[in-house]
């Protein structure tokens, strides 16, 4: 089995360098790049990044930046990736990087595993495209693509499974660690794709590929999921003043979406008498309500079904955030889950 990834490495190499998308964050190998890019592109798609990874570098272009910069502008810099967890982590690291490292970047996977948001599959990523470090870079992508190299058939889901795709890749890792690295995940993204539909006349590997040999790339890789989501039912209101302003309020400092803005709801769903009956209890009168969409929003475990009101009321009070559309444009880091409710 080791000897067939073996005969991986070289051509694998060859294949990256002649065949990389020109990506943003590939144009230089500063870990500062590297990180932020590696961090956006988590539970993201490549397309939905970039435009947010340039208006993020313009406006933090170093680490110091990132270390100072308020929160309510990081979080609204995030705005539409999601996980916002993740921009909190990164401005921590970035502080302990400036605070512990004099604002160089720690240049080992040993140091880097330390940061506060950095895991193993991100400080292998930064350690071997940056510095070159011989460590592997495991993510989805490449566990489908060594999966199917080995015709593997054990859930990647399990974490046994990637520990053991980590020791594999370490032991063949060539001198162009951050070449090998990124020409796994490159394969992964671009040719030996998910869902059954490997582009395998395009994969410098196919002669190595046993699932390409036996037939198998539709059946693998194995998921399993163990769990199912939680589904919660909400009505999201969107409250309009006189002025055209609409309510906000900010949810809780710790939990799901924390500290961020989101459109006042309740966990059921109602109809238009309850609409106006929740109105009231919240010290606001309707003079107009209107069913506006149901839509839904998942996240790792839970699916959010909503219900979608457009409630026009007799005068704002100070209960809520009032913004108008240019403030909540930016201002404001509204959540995707609520940013589906609205036109």
């Amino acid at each position: 089995m080791q000897q067939n990834l073996q005969a991986i490495a070289a051509p694998l190499v060859a294949w990256y360098q002649e065949n990389k998308r020109l990506l943003p964050w590939r144009r230089d190998k500063d870990p500062y790049h590297v990180w932020v890019s590696e961090i956006m592109l988590q539970q993201t798609r490549i397309e939905a990044v970039t435009e947010h990874y340039f208006a993020f570098m313009a406006a933090l272009p170093t680490v110091q930046h990132l270390a100072e910069v308020p929160e309510e502008r990081l979080l609204k810099l995030w705005e539409g990736l999601g996980y916002y967890s993740r921009a909190r982590n990164l401005k921590k690291a970035a502080q302990v990087i400036v605070e512990t490292y004099g604002g160089s970047f720690p240049r080992s996977y040993a140091e880097l595993i330390k940061l506060p948001g950095i895991g193993q599959y991100t400080a292998g990523a930064i350690a071997s495209i940056c510095f070159n470090e011989k460590v592997p870079a495991v993510d989805g992508n490449v566990l489908r693509v060594l999966a199917r190299l080995q015709a593997d058939s054990s859930n990647v889901l399990l974490p046994e499974t990637k520990k053991r795709a980590e020791g594999l890749l370490r032991a063949i890792m060539p001198e162009e660690a951050g070449d090998f690295n990124e020409g796994l995940m490159e394969l992964g993204e671009t040719v030996c794709l998910p869902n059954g539909l490997p582009l395998c006349e395009s994969c410098p590997l196919s002669a190595q590929c046993r699932a390409h040999a036996e037939n198998r790339t539709a059946e693998l890789p194995v998921r399993i999921k163990k769990t199912q989501r939680k589904k919660e039912q909400k009505t999201v209101f969107l409250f309009y003043s006189p002025q055209g302003e609409l309510a906000l309020r900010k949810r809780p400092a710790k939990g799901l979406l924390a500290g961020l803005y989101e459109l006042p709801h309740v966990d059921t769903f109602l109809e238009e008498p309850g609409v106006r009956a929740q109105a009231q209890q919240w010290g606001l009168e309707p003079t107009e309500i209107a069913f506006l969409k149901d839509c839904k929003h998942l996240f790792t475990h839970i699916e959010w079904q909503m219900r979608c009101f457009t409630v026009a009321v007799k005068e704002k009070n100070d209960q809520f955030d009032w913004c108008t559309a240019e403030s909540l444009e930016s201002d404001y880091a509204l959540p995707t889950a609520f940013a589906k409710c609205m036109d």
